[in-house]
Order: C-alpha cells, then structure tokens, then sequence
C-alpha cells in the first residue's frame, strides 16, 4: 500500500495558504505542485512553501504524477475544476460549497462514480475536536435523544471590511451558501441527514455601500439573498431552527446547541475545530465546560484531505464525502425552492451520518 498520496491545489488566492501550510503536518498527502489563473501567483506560493511545480490549470490536470486535485478555486467555478479533474482521472477535493447549482452538484457525483473516483469537499471542522467531542457526548447517550437544535449565523455582510465584497452579494454568495455548509454539515455530523425544509429568504437592502479600503463609498447592487430563515426535520425526528444573515447588526445567539431528551449541548463555531463544549443536564443547576476529548483543535484545515487520501488507500468511506457535501448542498437550495413555492422542500438526497473521526 502507498504511504501517500500526490495532491495538486488549483486556485492560489488567501484560502490556499492555510492548505499549504497544513500539509506538511498530514503524512497520508504530498502537494507537489499548485496553479491559478494568475500564474505568477502559483509561482509565488510554490516559492513560499517549497512547491516544486507551478502550473497552468491545464498543465496541472494533465500531470499523470497527481492523485488528487484540491480544488480552491471561487465557488462559480468548484463545479467546472472539479469535472475537469475528474474527467482528468483525479479525485477531487474541493472548498465548500460543492457547486452554486444542485444539477452542477449531481453531475459531479455522477462523474466520479462513473469513473470510480471519490469526491470529497469542505467543510471539515466537524472533525476537528470541538465537534467531535459533541458527538461523543451524544452518543454516549449524555443528554439522550437529541429533540431539537437552534443554529445562527449573523452579522452585517463584508463591506465593512472586505476589500472586494462584492461577491459575497451576488450568485454564488449570499450567507446561507458562504456559511451555510459549516452549519448545516455540523448539524448532520451530530443529527444525521435532513429529510424536509421549511424556509424564507429576502434581500433586505437592494444596494450595500462598501465603507472598508481601498473601494469605500462604492454601491453594491445585491442579487441574492441575504437574510434566510429555516426549519430542518431530520430523518430521526429531531427538527432544528437555522438562520442566517447578512442583515443583522447585533445579536447575542448561540452558534449551535442541541436539546436533548435528558439535558441540552452547547455546540462550539462550527468554522473552527476546537471548543469550547458546554453541557446540562435535566437535574443540573449550571452550565459544566466538557475537557475536550478529541484532538485537532486549532486551524486544522487538510485533515478532510488526509482521512480523503486514507481512504482512498485503505478502500474505505471517507467521511467528508461528496454524498454529504451533495446533501448539504441540496438542503441549501432548498430553503429558496420553500420559500419560492410556499411549500416545504424535500431533498432529493439523502447520505449517512458520518463515521465519528478516532481520536489520534
């Protein structure tokens, strides 16, 4: 059996960074090699993390040596690198979301069955330990049978302090797709999958004024939606209150708890990998923070590509898998169909509630 396996990352902008720097921590992968648009880009960060090979997109796909493209291209563009890639005979790892577009979304997974090949995407901070650690709390049967959830995610958008959050505003952005798939694959990681969506979506200011430099006072026209509300049933009974907004001012919201049939979680941020893990229990008077049980608790990012590659070498399941990602993707959409129609969603996917993450 190989010791590793070869990766090459396509897209080089700030995200790319922590990746690379991750890498050397992982043994089950290798990035040799890097590439965006802007070749000089991939040049510099081959430079600054001892990259050998810096490429064009096409060059990339095309070296028979890589294993597995990690694909950290803007989210208009993950579905076309990563049926690229596949159509190149390379698995694929990709930054959330999977794709914009559900049918994008479907193609990818129909490619890489057809070709025998995995698909795995971000977010993997749900195996990081402060997730982890809820998991293990809730199977261990410590607050029972999960009953239901509360999830939120609010502020006041990007333009206060992005230099270009024009994105953030347009297709492809919005709060539910851009976090969103941090939540939403928390909640499945703890719950399981979803089987209905309930949802309404609006965009509440048409125009955004970007107050951050070196664009201040430049208008926004806002094209998607910005505030989305939502009520998820999952398949095992339990429903869960999710909101996300980037029309919020101030709020004092928790991240994620779950209430439980003997006692309730308080659920650290789901964009991190660490804690803090709170628990109550029915006959308790306060709050008790739980001592983390799991390890990978800081900036753990390219631990789903190391279990992605384990897999692949061990012929197993990995758990940030495309069926999940494809889930995640599916129940996203699906609070603008339930808004849109006035009537409740039901994903067309499902996927099984991944394996808890050993504590190595």
């Amino acid at each position: 059996m190989m010791e590793s396996l070869k990766a090459g990352v396509v897209g080089c902008g700030t995200i790319s960074e922590i990746y690379f720097a991750n890498a050397k921590r992982f043994k089950e992968f290798d990035i040799v090699a890097c590439a965006d648009l802007d070749l000089n880009l991939a040049r510099q960060r081959a430079k600054e993390f001892n990259i050998s090979k810096a490429y064009t997109t096409e060059e990339l796909l095309a070296d028979s040596e890589i294993d597995i493209v990690i694909n950290l291209t803007t989210p208009l563009v993950h579905a076309k690198i990563a049926l690229d890639a596949l159509e190149s005979g390379k698995h694929v790892y990709g930054e959330k979301p999977l794709s914009v577009k559900r049918e994008d979304g479907l193609r990818i997974l129909e490619t890489a069955n057809a070709k025998g090949l995995l698909v795995c995407n971000a977010p993997d901070t749900f195996l990081g330990g402060g997730i982890q650690t809820c998991r293990k709390l809730i199977d261990d049967g410590y607050i029972g049978e999960p009953v239901s959830a509360t999830a939120f995610m609010m502020n006041h958008g990007h333009e206060r302090w992005h230099p270009n959050p024009d994105f953030y505003y347009q297709e492809g952005g919005g709060p539910m797709l851009d976090m969103g798939p941090y939540y939403l694959t928390a909640l499945i990681a703890l719950m399981g999958p979803i089987k209905r969506v309930a949802g309404s979506t609006k965009i509440t200011f048409s125009e955004r004024t970007i107050t951050s430099e070196p664009r201040f006072g430049k208008k926004i026209k806002v094209n998607t939606p910005t505030q989305i509300n939502g009520v998820l049933d999952f398949e095992s009974g339990a429903v869960a209150s999710i909101i996300t907004s980037f029309d919020t001012w101030h709020h004092h919201l928790p991240n994620i708890e779950i209430y439980g049939s003997k006692g309730s979680l308080v659920v650290p941020d789901p964009n991190t990998f660490g804690g803090p893990v709170y628990v109550r229990r029915y006959d308790e008077n306060s709050w008790t923070e739980v001592p983390l049980t799991h390890n990978f608790t800081d900036n753990c990012r390219g631990l789903g590509i190391a279990d992605m590659a384990s897999s692949i070498m061990e012929g197993r399941t990995p758990r940030a898998n495309g069926d999940l990602a494809f889930h995640v993707l599916d129940v996203i959409q699906g609070f603008q169909n339930a808004s849109e129609t006035n009537r409740y969603y039901e994903p067309v996917s499902t996927c099984n509630q991944p394996r808890p993450f050993p504590n190595i």
